[in-house]
């Protein structure tokens, strides 16, 4: 039997913390500088003193009753001091294991170690303690890990530059940081041109007050735009930090996954328990034609601040290297739209694209003063909504619906991501087909695949023939209504 870190204590004592409002209370009338008071304070210390050792005292009896204990087939979590909690996890049922290295508790030997199985819902994790390195390590060896004498020693392992660029595409709003930072910078010279027109027609003495107000206004919307563009760049050295030294291995039972700097984790996932395979693109990233390869499971990339990524970047034509991994990519899809379907991919945007230049026009007739500002975000909102039928139109292209074996393949796009889903047909949840009054006319429809998962896993393809919907559901082995069985 274990128990948990030292530290631990100290997290436990602070759900008590609100407790030190009465020595704070008392120190107040303290604070008359009056001799009296001030003795009275000093006698009554031994108040605070028995406040603050509660706190902690109660901190050390939750740590005291908070034990592990490891058998054979399962990992047991005992906690609670008058309401006892029992959790316990057969090892069988894991499917993933983390242990993080944390910096700051790396001066006192601390391992948070969770564990996932999949069940539950909205990402939570069945059992984190933090522990020390030397019960993580006994913890990790009753856990399921790679045999080194089965590793894929053939699959081709990331590296630096392959690191770099998948934080350089994946920080957070690159395109959107400068995007807006050449908004602010230009966007402000035209507020400044604006504003010095409209106050030059006051009064000749407003010039004094004029320059000094417009003094400003370039420089903060540069500063701004200047503040976007640190902002990126802060999300680009933290996800470099997150996934540096990244370092995957792999055999035919196990997925080990290694990475961060400042906070090093190790991933143990199970690849029976992965519910899918997803390999991302951007349309930068589709025109040079690589991907990023991020798995579905339980307790990888649980945390909103980690991508559940098993591969950083990887060109397409390398995958082939990865078939014993389960990845089949380069199959033609047996379902997809059809070409003459271009306008149910694209309408949105097109509508949103005709619809900024007549809102502006219609603006400059309440507020001419600010034809020229409003020109200038016309200009700007029309570059991402034309990008978006870039998108649009590469999805109509590729996407597609392929059945090869036990597997099920899906090419579509969210937004402006591209997805190719690899999946077990076991893991599929449930196949919609849906129709509207459009679709009924055409004879197309969309069909919609759920998979496992803790969180929604909805994958749509639009603008397929209904026929060939039909014939997919019969493929997959689902029921089909005997209305429908006439297209087959």
């Amino acid at each position: 039997m274990f128990r948990e870190h030292p530290i631990k204590i100290l997290k436990y004592s602070m759900k008590n913390i609100w407790l030190l409002i009465f020595p704070l209370l008392r120190g107040i009338n303290a604070f008359h500088f009056n001799a009296y008071d001030l003795y009275v304070w000093i006698k009554g210390a031994w108040f605070d003193l028995a406040v603050i050792g509660a706190i902690i005292i109660f901190g050390y009896v939750k740590w005291h009753f908070s034990t592990i204990d490891i058998q054979d087939n399962a990992i047991i979590h005992r906690e609670g001091i008058i309401i006892k909690i029992k959790t316990a996890i057969p090892l069988e049922n894991i499917s993933v294991t983390t242990a993080e290295y944390p910096m700051f508790l790396m001066p006192f030997n601390g391992v948070r170690f969770s564990c996932d199985t999949r069940s539950g819902f909205f990402k939570n994790v069945d059992m984190k303690i933090t522990v020390t390195k030397k019960v993580s390590e006994e913890i990790l060896s009753h856990m399921h890990d790679i045999d080194k004498t089965k590793i894929n020693s053939d699959m081709e392992k990331p590296d630096v530059l392959s690191v770099i660029l998948f934080s350089f595409l994946f920080s957070s709003g690159f395109s959107g940081v400068v995007y807006i930072a050449t908004f602010f910078v230009k966007g402000g010279n035209i507020a400044h041109d604006i504003i010095s027109a409209s106050l030059a027609r006051i009064t000749e003495t407003t010039e004094i007050i004029n320059d000094k107000l417009l003094i400003g206004i370039p420089a903060a919307a540069v500063g701004i735009g200047v503040l976007f563009v640190c902002a990126w760049l802060l999300s680009f050295v933290i996800n470099l930090l997150r996934y540096s030294m990244f370092h995957m291995e792999s055999d035919d039972n196990c997925i080990s996954v290694t990475c961060g700097l400042t906070n090093r984790r190790v991933y143990r996932i199970r690849n029976k328990h992965i519910n899918y395979i997803d390999l991302r693109q951007n349309l930068i990233m589709k025109i040079a034609g690589a991907v990023t390869i991020n798995v579905s499971c339980a307790g990888f990339g649980s945390d909103s601040q980690y991508l559940p990524v098993i591969f950083p970047i990887k060109l397409e034509k390398d995958i082939k290297n990865m078939e014993k991994f389960g990845i089949s990519h380069n199959l033609v899809p047996n379902f997809r739209p059809k070409l003459s379907s271009w306008w149910t991919y694209i309408w949105q945007a097109v509508f949103m694209c005709a619809a900024i230049f007549p809102a502006r026009n219609l603006s400059d007739r309440f507020f001419p003063q600010f034809a020229e500002l409003s020109f200038f975000i016309a200009v700007m909102l029309e570059i991402p909504c034309i990008w978006f039928i870039a998108v649009r139109t590469a999805a109509l292209l590729t996407s597609g619906i392929s059945v090869c074996d036990d597997k099920i393949i899906i090419r579509c796009s969210k937004f402006t991501m591209f997805h190719t889903v690899i999946a077990r047909r076991e893991n599929m949840v449930k196949l919609e087909i849906k129709q509207n009054i459009f679709q009924k006319l055409n004879g197309k429809c969309s069909i919609d695949l759920f998979f496992c998962g803790e969180t929604r896993s909805l994958y749509s393809v639009k603008a397929v023939y209904l026929r060939d919907a039909v014939k997919l559901a019969d493929i997959i082995g689902c029921r089909i209504d005997n209305k429908y069985k006439q297209l087959l």
